[in-house]
């Protein structure tokens, strides 16, 4: 049952701006594993909303929420079965007010998931299609065909879902429904009216609880070609005319986000879509960012890339390049939900991918993730952090096999399946039930060794890299020079192996991504580094995989 709430509360106003998303630090928390509120062992929103003086303190803007709606939980809440309620395992839609009234009263604003491109198979639309039979008009809001072969046995085209496997599955009346990723995920077809209409009466009503943006799932896979051609050969793509496939960032998902941004610029204030679009090309992401449509896209291409000084400034010209045409900010994160830890992915050879199963060089990994957040930080634009990297944590590598939830993990192919190991519960406390996360057990197992790596751990350690972070986000904020910007000027006398640019006025960040230190003229006034530097004479020596922050 809906309830009904009072007037939205208002918006941060302290220290606001026009744009404020330009060069906002917006911190995410997957609900599920940042803070138990009723010692369940699962994270939930009372939970959240009791350790937000923690997020206002570390120096973020704003809290993306990961998803809370009402799910069976195939796809940890991705598979969505009531867009306006709140899963009772998070707690309830005056819980979410609160929430959103508290984060406001800190001066954080709040940005909730959406997933568009698909419902839970629960959702009642989809039950009643499967309830109806071939022929009903529920069927059409979503992806129904005949199959092929003389009895239909077969799927509708070639397809192959995300998580592996066929993205067909046969129903007991023999039609087959389209689902990109896990079965009791369905696929809306949004060239259907009703479809479009739902999601701008689902945008007003979280807008009119008070949200500030919408975080938006798998923006790039609404629309599919026309007509759902097999994918065939990559020859048989090029006659399709489509760089991708023909069910990923197809054009006509841009008309959607233009009628999105009429429905936000309803409100008062400023509030912001984020598309979390995979596109193969930063200039295709580019696209989504257009003054009429969204506001900011993850920069998953800035993600993917290796800790070596030439690959990082290739990415960071092009990103930076790609994104002043359209005037949007660049965004730039290292870690999220999805893919392991970045102090995971560093301790690695390079080449492995974004899901790994070996811990690697756990010391070697930590030093270059701080230096890699602090040259993330320094960065034009707008910056993301996952929940837990502000205390060095690593991947869980070592989970057991039975206690996994990752849907992809159960499926022959696909994904490689192991994204629990960046969801297991973050250690608030040294010691006690959990690490602080709950008065009981948590839904993953946290590692025996994770006490050290704690909040209250790490709190006034200046070695520690909460203070770093906390040192950073402090910096970034008063700086003149930090934040919002379109451009940075590289110094070209910087060794081999060394990232080194200037911001205006008065800054200039130095990152040696070498295994050695390297000595170098020093650019000014040290400011903040990730490990210790040592200056004298006029000259700094930076330690190996080490970023610096100077006042010019």
């Amino acid at each position: 049952m809906t309830q009904h709430l009072a007037a939205a509360p208002a918006a941060p106003t302290t220290g606001t701006h026009t744009g404020w998303w330009r060069d906002a630090v917006i911190y995410q928390v997957y609900p599920r594993s940042f803070a138990d509120g009723n010692g369940d062992g699962m994270g939930d929103l009372e939970g959240i909303r009791s350790r937000l003086p923690y997020l206002r303190d570390l120096g973020v803007d704003a809290v993306w929420l990961s998803p809370f709606y009402a799910s069976p939980q195939a796809d940890a809440g991705y598979d969505v079965a009531d867009y306006r309620a709140i899963d009772p395992m998070f707690g309830t839609l005056l819980d979410a007010d609160a929430l959103i009234r508290e984060a406001h009263a800190l001066d954080l604003r709040v940005i909730v998931d959406l997933v568009p491109n698909h419902s839970s198979d629960r959702h009642e639309w989809f039950q009643r299609a499967l309830k109806e039979g071939p022929g009903s008009p529920l069927r059409e809001r979503y992806h129904f065909r005949p199959g092929k072969g003389p009895d239909g046995e077969l799927p509708p085209n070639d397809w192959e879902s995300i998580f592996g496997g066929p993205a067909w599955t046969r129903t007991a009346d023999g039609e087959w429904y389209l689902h990109l990723f896990a079965p009791e995920q369905p696929d809306f077809n949004w060239e259907h009216p009703a479809v479009r209409d739902e999601f701008r009466s689902i945008l007003r009503f979280w807008l009119d609880m008070g949200v500030d943006g919408f975080r938006v799932d798998v923006a790039h896979g609404l629309v599919k070609a026309e007509g759902l051609p097999d994918i065939g050969s990559h020859d048989q793509l090029k006659l399709l005319g489509n760089d991708v496939m023909p069910f990923f960032d197809q054009d006509g998902v841009h008309e959607i986000y233009r009628s999105w941004n009429q429905v936000l610029t309803e409100y008062d204030g400023d509030r912001i879509l984020v598309a979390e679009a995979w596109t193969p090309t930063v200039e295709r992401t580019a696209n989504y960012v257009r003054p009429d449509e969204m506001h900011q896209a993850f920069n998953f291409q800035y993600l993917g890339t290796h800790w070596d000084a030439a690959e990082l400034r290739t990415v960071i010209d092009a990103s930076l390049a790609a994104m002043r045409p359209v005037g949007a900010p660049t965004t730039w994160v290292l870690s999220n939900h999805d893919v392991t830890r970045h102090a995971t992915r560093f301790a690695n050879p390079p080449g492995l991918g974004t899901q790994l199963r070996t811990p690697g060089d756990r010391a070697l990994g930590l030093r270059r993730a701080r230096a890699a957040s602090l040259l993330m930080l320094a960065l034009p634009g707008s910056a993301y952090v996952y929940q837990g990297e502000e205390l060095g944590l690593p991947d869980v590598t070592d989970l057991p096999d039975e206690v996994r939830q990752d849907p992809s993990f159960f499926r022959a192919t696909g994904q490689d399946g192991y994204r629990d190991g960046c969801r297991v519960p973050i250690p608030w406390t040294a010691s006690g039930p959990s690490y602080g996360f709950g008065t009981g057990g948590s839904w993953l197992p946290q590692p025996a060794t994770w006490g050290p790596l704690s909040i209250e751990s790490q709190t006034g350690d200046p070695a520690s890299t909460l203070e770093l972070y906390r040192s950073a986000l402090t910096i970034r904020r008063t700086h003149p020079a930090l934040g919002a910007g379109e451009s940075i000027e590289w110094l070209q006398s910087a060794p081999h192996g060394v990232l080194a640019f200037t911001r205006r006025p008065g800054f200039t960040c130095t990152a040696n991504t070498t295994g050695a230190p390297v000595r170098l003229p020093a650019p000014g006034r040290l400011l903040l580094s990730s490990a210790e530097v040592t200056v004298a004479d006029g000259m700094v020596t930076l330690p190996a995989d080490t970023t610096a922050w100077w006042a010019v």
